[in-house]
């Protein structure tokens, strides 16, 4: 395994980490989630992140017994807050009260005395952003958390914490959570270069494309009956991409990581893994041999003719070569 510094924060980070959006406690049984976990810290995975609206919290109870039998200082923890979590007023957003009611939630179900990375799951337009970032400023300093860092923010709103933070003397925010892979690139635009200019490190989700870049989907062809975009409760995200211009162009993907040897999965997260901004990958798992597959991607080296040609097919799906 490799680590990385999230952002400009000394806290380092495995370059692969595991995520339980979809899957525990949701899609995946207990004791598989639990094998997965396991074999995710053997192989030297130390970040793990998870939600408190994960499956309302049953996701953050599945990785928090997974972990127990682990020193606490050997692993990352991450977990969010913002959806709703509940029918009264007050039970979602980046309120001072939202905030500190589920962080104490959050550890309960985790079982952990400490978060080390809370993060803003969105961005909330009903609070005055110094109230959300003087309530996370107030739980580091309780010791309740470490680090803080925000998901799916924009450049602007990244921009704006980051002043605040700066003229409040406030702890900065160490990193943003947002989806990035060879479909999804926005963040290449401006929020990579805000945060790379202010110090805040990318941990992305969906590196794979819900499972789209692993080539299992092949455009005119019916969707494997095992696989996660035929589970009406985990394929919401999964359907946007199924169409035959999305599945054809990640079918010239795949050519391109047979032609290097390597599967489409690895290629695909060794090419995310490429930007300097990027700290981590989340990679999702729903069996053990998925996480030993992903996690040799980090062997992988692509020699700039392969990037070149990547580009060209990323042109053609984004409409903008990559500009790093």
């Amino acid at each position: 395994m490799k680590y990385r510094k999230l952002g400009n924060s000394g806290l380092k980070v495995s370059e692969i980490g595991l995520g339980s959006w979809l899957t525990y406690g949701t899609a995946v049984e207990k004791d598989q989630s639990a094998a997965c976990i396991h074999k995710a810290y053997e192989l030297g995975i130390n970040f793990f992140d998870t939600a408190n609206a994960y499956n309302k919290g049953a996701a953050e109870v599945v990785l928090g017994e997974a972990l127990k039998e682990y020193s606490r200082s050997s692993y990352v923890l991450a977990t969010k807050v913002y959806f709703s979590m509940g029918k009264g007023p007050n039970d979602r957003g980046l309120s001072r009260k939202h905030i500190i009611e589920q962080c104490d939630a959050s550890l309960k179900r985790l079982g952990v005395d400490y978060i080390d990375l809370y993060q803003c799951h969105r961005y909330d337009t009903e609070t005055p952003l110094e109230e959300t970032l003087r309530a996370l400023d107030d739980l580091v300093s309780q010791g309740k958390v470490l680090y803080t860092g925000v998901s799916e923010w924009s450049a602007a709103q990244i921009t704006d914490a980051v002043h605040i933070a700066k003229e409040k003397n406030l702890r900065p925010l160490v990193s943003n959570q947002p989806i990035y892979n060879m479909l999804v690139r926005y963040i290449e635009k401006e929020v990579l270069p805000v945060c790379e200019r202010e110090g805040l490190g990318q941990v992305v989700f969906s590196p794979l494309a819900q499972g789209i870049l692993t080539g299992k989907y092949k455009p005119g062809q019916p969707i494997p009956s095992s696989s996660r975009a035929a589970n009406d409760r985990t394929n919401s995200v999964i359907n946007s991409y199924l169409n035959d211009d999305v599945l054809s162009h990640v079918q010239k993907l795949e050519n391109i990581a047979q032609n290097l040897g390597v599967k489409l999965s690895q290629l695909a997260l060794a090419w995310v893994l490429k930007h300097p901004g990027v700290s981590s990958a989340i990679i999702g798992a729903s069996r053990p041999e998925q996480v030993e597959e992903n996690v040799k991607a980090l062997e992988i080296e692509i020699p700039q003719p392969v990037l070149d040609e990547i580009a060209l097919v990323l042109a053609e799906i984004n409409g903008f070569v990559p500009n790093w």
